[in-house]
C-alpha cells in the first residue's frame, strides 16, 4: 500500500502526472535479534523486512515503474515501529499543472471498489502501538491490487490528454471524505453514498465515506464530457461511477438513499479547528567523551564497518526490483564493472528522445538525532545534496522533500527535537537555495510494552533530493575507472565522531556529531559539479558512513582496481591528530574524486579557495593500501576480501 498510495499522489497532482520512478527507504529493527528477545506482539525484523520488500517489489514491478533509489537503516528502536518511506516521481506537461474546480461538475470515482479494508488506516498509523495492535487494527491495512491501478493510471493519462476532466485527486487517508472534501473546498459538493461500487454488501454509509480502499481516484467531469469519459473508462475496463456533483453553496452534503446523513460548511471543515499549542523543550544530552588509544588492526575495523548493516550491500533487495522498465534508467542503483557497487544516486531519462534527466538521491542518519536533531537534519540535507553532486547534478537545479517520523509530540522533549530539526531544514534550505517542494510526517511512533514502558523511535528525518540534469552524458559513477588515475579528497575532515560507525563498533561515545558549514558546502558543491560537467572527473563518491576508508574501499572493489592513498595530505582540522579519526570520521561535505593525470591542472584550477588534496593513485593490482598521518601502514587488504565483507551481511 505504501508504493501504491504514493504512485497516486503525482497522479492527483495538477491534472495528473505520469509515474516514472519509485523510491523506497526502510527502517527496521536488527535482523540478527533472537526471537526470545522480542517484546510480545512484535514480528521479527527479518520477517517484516522480507514482507515489506516483497510488497514494494510486487506492486512496483507490476505497475511497470522502475524502483531506482532507496536505502535501508537498522536500529533496535525500530523494533516496534518499522518505517516504510515510499516515493514516486511523475512528469506532466506544463499546460496540465492547474486544476479548475467549478460548480455543476459531476463527481466521478474511478478505479477500485470500496471495501472495509483501510477503514481508520490513518488513525491506526497515527497512534501508539502495543501488543494487541495486530488484532485491533488489522482491518485498517488496505489490500492493494496493482493490476487495477495500472489500468487506472493508463486510462487517466488518456482522459487527461483528451481534456475529459477539470480536477483530480486520490483517495488516500480518509478516503472519499478527504478527496472530495479537499477538492471541492471552494465550491461545495453533494454526494450520494449509495452509489460508490462496493467490494461486497454490508457497508454502512459511514464506512463508505471513510474507507481507504486502494486504487481509487476522484475526478470532476464537466457535464458535456461525461458520456465520453464514462465510455473511455468502460472501453479500458476501468470502473467509473458518478457519485455526486459540485455545488455553489459552500457545503459538503452527504445523502444515502435520498436521506441527508451529513452536512457541514466547507469553511468550518477546513478552518474550524483551533490551532494547537504545545510545549517544546530540548536539552543537549550529557555525553562523556570516550578516551582510548588507536587500535592496532584498522584492517579488521574496516572489514567490520563495511559489514555493518547500515553500510553493507543491499543487493538482495535491489535485485528484486525492476529498474530497467520504461528504458530510461541511465545510472542504476548498483554500478561498477560487475554492476554491484553502491551508486550514490540514480539518473533517469523520462523522455528517450532527450538527454535531459532526473537525478534522485536521499540522506538519512537517525543516530545523529540522538545527539542533536539540528545537525542530524543538516547532515541529511548535506548528504542528499552530496549524492546529487557526486553523479554530476547541480544544486541550482535541485529541490528537497522532508519526511519527519517522530514520537509523541505531547511530550515536550519529543516536540523540542522536532522543532530543532525543522529549524535546520529552514536554515539549510535558505543557504543552499534548495526549496522544499513536498513532504510528510508520521507522528506518535511509539510502542507501549506490557510493562507500561513507551519506546519511541529515534528522531528520524529522511531528506530526498531531486534534480534536473541537462545532459546525462556528463554523469559519472562512483567506481574507479583506470590504473594510474589520481585520487583526490575534496573537503575538510573534522574530529566529529559522534554517531559514527567507528565509535559504534568500538562501543565509544562522543557529543561531537558532524556539523554542516552550509556556505562552504554550497561552494564545494557548485565547483565540483562544474568540474564534472567539463569532463574533468572520471569517478566521484561522497564520504558518508565509514568516512574516507569506506568510500575508497567501495570505489576500489566496485571498479575492480586497487588503490594506494596517504592520509598525511588530507585537509583536516587542527584537532585531528590521529590516523583512525582521519580515516573513519564522517564529516559532511566531502568527496573522493578520481581524475586522469592529464586533467590534474584543470581540475585543481576548477576548485579555487577549496580544501582538497591528492591522496594517492588507482593501482592495477588487487590491494587497497592506506598510509596514516605519519605515513605508517594502516590498511593493506585484498579488495575482493573487503567486497566479501561488504556483501555477505544481507546475502539472504
Amino acid at each position: 500500500t505504501g508504493i501504491g498510495g504514493v504512485i497516486r499522489d503525482p497522479l492527483g497532482t495538477g491534472l495528473g502526472a505520469k509515474p516514472i520512478i519509485n523510491t523506497d527507504i526502510f527502517c527496521f529493527g536488527p535482523t540478527d535479534i533472537a526471537h526470545k528477545d522480542l517484546p510480545r506482539g512484535i514480528l521479527h525484523p527479518k520477517r517484516v523486512m522480507q514482507g515489506v520488500v516483497a510488497g514494494v517489489r510486487d506492486y512496483g514491478n507490476r505497475m511497470g515503474i522502475p524502483t531506482s533509489n532507496g536505502a535501508i537503516y537498522f536500529d533496535e528502536r525500530y523494533l516496534g515501529n518499522p518505517l516504510v518511506f515510499c516515493g514516486n516521481v511523475g512528469i506532466m506537461p506544463n499546460s496540465m499543472i492547474e486544476k479548475t474546480v467549478v460548480s455543476g461538475d459531476y463527481i466521478v470515482v474511478v478505479g477500485g471498489r470500496t471495501g472495509r479494508d483501510g477503514i481508520h488506516g490513518a488513525t491506526a498509523s497515527s497512534g501508539e502501538l502495543h501488543a494487541e495492535s495486530e488484532a485491533t487494527w488489522s482491518g485498517a491495512v488496505q489490500i492493494g491490487n496493482p493490476i487495477v491501478e495500472k489500468k487506472l493510471v493508463d486510462t487517466l493519462m488518456q482522459a487527461r490528454d483528451l481534456g475529459l476532466y477539470r480536477a483530480i485527486t486520490d483517495c488516500g487517508a480518509g478516503g472519499l471524505s478527504s478527496a472530495i472534501g479537499e477538492l471541492a473546498k471552494t465550491t461545495g459538493a453533494e454526494v450520494d453514498l449509495e452509489k460508490p461500487p462496493l467490494k461486497y454488501h454490508g457497508l454502512t454509509y459511514m464506512e463508505i465515506w471513510i474507507s481507504e480502499a486502494q486504487e481509487r481516484m476522484v475526478i470532476f467531469v464537466p457535464p458535456q464530457k461525461l458520456d465520453q469519459a464514462l465510455k473511455l473508462f468502460a472501453d479500458e475496463d476501468v470502473e467509473a461511477t458518478v457519485i455526486g456533483k459540485t455545488t455553489d453553496d459552500g457545503k459538503i452534503r452527504l445523502k444515502y438513499h435520498q436521506t441527508i446523513v451529513g452536512e457541514l460548511d466547507m469553511e468550518f471543515l477546513h478552518e474550524g479547528l483551533p490551532r494547537i499549542r504545545r510545549k517544546a523543550v530540548w536539552r543537549a544530552p550529557d555525553i562523556q567523551e570516550s578516551v582510548f588509544i588507536q587500535p592496532d588492526d584498522l584492517t579488521a575495523i574496516l572489514h567490520r564497518i563495511l559489514a555493518a548493516p547500515n553500510v553493507c550491500s543491499k543487493e538482495w533487495v535491489i535485485r528484486q526490483y525492476d529498474h530497467e522498465v520504461q528504458a530510461g534508467s541511465s545510472l542504476k542503483p548498483l554500478v561498477g564493472v560487475s554492476n554491484d557497487g553502491p551508486g550514490d544516486a540514480c539518473i533517469t531519462r523520462p523522455r528517450l528522445d532527450s538527454h535531459r534527466a532526473v537525478v534522485l538521491a536521499n540522506g538519512l542518519n537517525p543516530k545523529y538525532g540522538l545527539i542533536d536533531p539540528y545537525w542530524m537534519a543538516a547532515s541529511a540535507i548535506d548528504e542528499a545534496l552530496r549524492n546529487i553532486v557526486a553523479v554530476g547534478g547541480r544544486i541550482e537545479r535541485t529541490a528537497l522533500l522532508d519526511n519527519f517520523c517522530w514520537g509523541n509530540l505531547d511530550k515536550p522533549d519529543r516536540f523540542g527535537e522536532l522543532m530543532r530539526a525543522a529549524q535546520a531544514c529552514y536554515d539549510m534550505a535558505k543557504v543552499f537555495e534548495t526549496p522544499f517542494i513536498s513532504g510528510k510526517d508520521s507522528l506518535n511512533n511509539e510502542y507501549l510494552t506490557e510493562e507500561g514502558q513507551s519506546i519511541a523511535i529515534p528522531p528520524t528525518l529522511l531528506i530526498s533530493a531531486i534534480a534536473i540534469m541537462d545532459d546525462v552524458r556528463c554523469a559519472v559513477s562512483m567506481d574507479f575507472k583506470r590504473t594510474g588515475n589520481l585520487i583526490y579528497v575534496v573537503g575538510v575532515t573534522q574530529n566529529e565522531m559522534g554517531g559514527s560507525h567507528y565509535y559504534e563498533l568500538l562501543g565509544h561515545r562522543s557529543a561531537h556529531v558532524p556539523r554542516v558549514n552550509a556556505e562552504t558546502a554550497a561552494d564545494i558543491f557548485r565547483k565540483l559539479a562544474a568540474a564534472i560537467a567539463h569532463g574533468l572527473v572520471r569517478s566521484c563518491h561522497d564520504c558518508s558512513e565509514g568516512g574516507i576508508g569506506a568510500a575508497v574501499a567501495e570505489m576500489s572493489f566496485a571498479g575492480g582496481f586497487g588503490a594506494e592513498i596517504h592520509l598525511s595530505s588530507a585537509p583536516r582540522a587542527a584537532d585531528v591528530k590521529r590516523s583512525d579519526i582521519l580515516l573513519f570520521s564522517e564529516s559532511n561535505s566531502r568527496f573522493i574524486v578520481e581524475v586522469e593525470p592529464k586533467n590534474r591542472e584543470a581540475f585543481e584550477k576548477s576548485l579555487p579557495q577549496t580544501a582538497f588534496a591528492v591522496l594517492g593513485t588507482v593501482n592495477g593490482d588487487d590491494q587497497l593500501i592506506i598510509h596514516g598521518i605519519n605515513d605508517e601502514l594502516l590498511v593493506q587488504e585484498n579488495i575482493l576480501a573487503l567486497k566479501e565483507s561488504w556483501q555477505k551481511t544481507l546475502r539472504w
